[in-house]
């Protein structure tokens, strides 16, 4: 279209720009990642930005805060800790179905804080696979006749190979996608799906993992354990600045907008989203059970959560055979955990503000600000400085085989972080910066903030509960790093110019863009269990729906409450001003 010619403003041509961004990410006509992109472009010859400037602001620190956290969750799945702590989380919980799919969960959910909850979700499938094939073996058992009949899923009562977990290694499902939707053509290979002609014995012994359940109840079973686990994935997100792209693209905005702090650092992300993510998990746990065995369960499905001793002893048996399989606690994986835990607690401390955190020694001591990326990125260099295993001359015995000289013996590999760093998704963020920042310089987001006025005197509480809905809804059907590359900008402005605290508005939004629970394309966890379950379409929409209005609910009870307290949101704050562009009177 002609628009760019016959606009005469800057604001405009950068207008432009930006709409056809929003288009492209809503539609994908072209991969999200490549439209993230097109700022390098547009901008210079648009005369808004010039080509360094646009550049630069697609490797800032908050994309470098990302790469580092995400290096370390890939240390942790490289070395198989994950694993570890999800068969250990389930064996702690109990093995009745309701403490079974709690189990899955608080898992999912712990896993996602930290890892891509693409990797969190294909890793937990397989458990979940094996556990379910015990649990239909338990109802076939007491609802088949007396003859003796059990039909295809009558299987040994405990299958150590069903627990033949998928490797997740990239090659069973898309790349890695941090809570984002850049690729949402994701396909899970069941167990027997890979395996060769050659192992029939093998694929027999693993045919309870992908045949169809006896029953309706076994139905109902599957998909609300496999629905608990994409749920749990993707509110796991919110409760950590880097469990997902929005979370990071709200800090990068408000960075780039306020030269003085706002308050939104790590520690109080986790103080305010934590609860928040614990209530929303919870009410999904209830609700699934709602959803699929009614709120007064028949005989036929209160039969279905309850199981005998001698089949919970069987589960145990089954999940305490995988957790033996990994041996004991290896150097490298404690190396990784101790490393990881540093990382949490120089984030959380790097500028709690209710005490003076390590980075003001630094500040005092020589006058630079130390942000999140630095020690983010000191524990990545440790990573693959460290060794994996102590395989030095001092430990070596006579006898000892020579070790390999290309074996560099370090906790975590180039190859490994290459293989599964999602490149796509750091230029998504870029795009969404670069984007931002247009709209700063040429001066379109003060322009928008005098269209904006006109919500002035609109009860804030009101204008939260719609953007969330909103929010919420575009996520189902765009990408959420999109969605919130283009809606927080504009909640900024929105805020600014009814002088409401941009926090109020941006955070449940923020959160809101995890809310994506309806459709099989919405998000990777979505499409991982809709392929593995054989899900219908109607079951996860009439589930994800009620998801949906009951998580926005609870995130503006908690921004109205505990969010007013951690962050003073009644009162305009000071840092408000320190880069706020002069807004005119209506």
């Amino acid at each position: 279209m002609p628009l760019p010619i016959l606009a005469a403003t800057s604001e405009a041509r950068c207008g432009y720009v930006i709409l056809i961004m929003a288009i492209y990410w809503m539609t994908e006509a072209v991969p999200v990642a490549v439209t993230a992109l097109i700022p390098v472009f547009a901008f210079p010859l648009l005369g808004v930005l010039d080509t360094g400037s646009v550049c630069i602001v697609y490797m800032k620190e908050t994309n470098m805060m990302f790469l580092g956290g995400l290096t370390v969750a890939i240390a942790v799945e490289h070395c198989n800790l994950h694993k570890r702590i999800a068969l250990k989380v389930i064996l702690l919980v109990g093995q009745s179905p309701r403490m079974l799919m709690a189990g899955f969960m608080m898992t999912t959910m712990f896993l996602s804080m930290w890892i891509s909850n693409t990797a969190s979700t294909a890793m937990m499938v397989p458990i979940v696979e094996a556990i379910l094939a015990e649990l239909y073996t338990t109802h076939t058992e007491k609802t088949e006749d007396m003859t003796g009949t059990q039909g295809d899923l009558r299987v040994a009562p405990v299958h150590v190979s069903q627990m033949e977990l998928v490797p997740t290694d990239g090659e069973q499902y898309a790349p890695d996608v941090p809570n984002g939707k850049a690729d949402t053509q994701v396909s899970i290979q069941h167990p027997t799906e890979t395996k060769s002609e050659k192992q029939p014995a093998r694929e027999e012994r693993t045919m309870g993992l992908t045949s169809t359940p006896p029953n309706e109840e076994c139905r109902a079973l599957r998909d609300m354990c496999f629905l608990a686990t994409a749920y749990s994935a993707n509110v796991g997100g919110t409760g950590s600045v880097t469990g997902t792209g929005p979370n990071l693209v709200t800090m990068g905005v408000l960075a780039s907008t306020y030269s003085e702090p706002t308050g939104l650092n790590f520690l109080s992300w986790m103080l305010f989203n934590v609860p928040g993510m614990l209530i929303c998990v919870f009410l999904a746990w209830v609700w699934l059970q709602i959803r699929f065995l009614g709120l007064f369960w028949n005989k036929k499905k209160r039969s279905l959560m309850e199981t005998s001793a001698e089949k919970k002893a069987a589960v145990k048996r089954l999940v305490q055979s995988k957790y033996d399989d990994l041996g004991p606690m290896r150097f490298q994986e404690a190396v990784v955990l101790t490393l990881f835990i540093i990382l949490v607690l120089l984030w959380l401390f790097r500028a709690p503000e209710f005490i003076a955190g390590w980075s003001k020694i630094f500040h005092d001591a020589f006058g630079v600000d130390v942000d999140d990326a630095t020690p983010a990125m000191l524990i990545v260099f440790l990573l693959f400085a460290l060794p994996a295993k102590l395989d030095f001359w001092c430990f070596r015995k006579p006898g000892d085989p020579e070790r390999d000289p290309e074996d560099r013996n370090s906790c975590l590999t180039w190859e490994a972080v290459q293989q599964k760093i999602p490149w796509g998704v750091v230029l998504l963020l870029g795009g969404g910066f670069a984007m931002a920042e247009g709209a700063k310089v040429s001066g379109l987001s003060s322009w928008l903030g005098q269209q904006l006025y006109v919500f002035n005197g609109v009860n804030p509480i009101v204008i939260v509960l719609v953007v969330s809905f909103v929010t919420a809804m575009a996520t189902e059907v765009a990408s959420n790093s999109a969605t919130a590359s283009i809606i927080m900008p504009v909640l900024n402005e929105l805020a600014l110019n009814i002088q409401v605290n941009p926090l109020y508005l941006m955070l449940p939004a923020t959160i809101c863009c995890s809310y994506a629970f309806m459709l099989p394309v919405a998000t990777p966890p979505n499409a991982i269990v809709f392929s593995a379950a054989k899900m219908r379409s109607s079951e996860m929409m009439n589930a994800g729906i009620v998801m949906n209005i009951v998580c926005v609910i609870v995130i503006n009870v908690m921004i109205n409450t505990l969010g007013v307290a951690i962050f003073d949101l009644n009162t305009m704050p000071s840092w408000a001003n320190s880069s706020l562009i002069a807004t005119p009177a209506p």
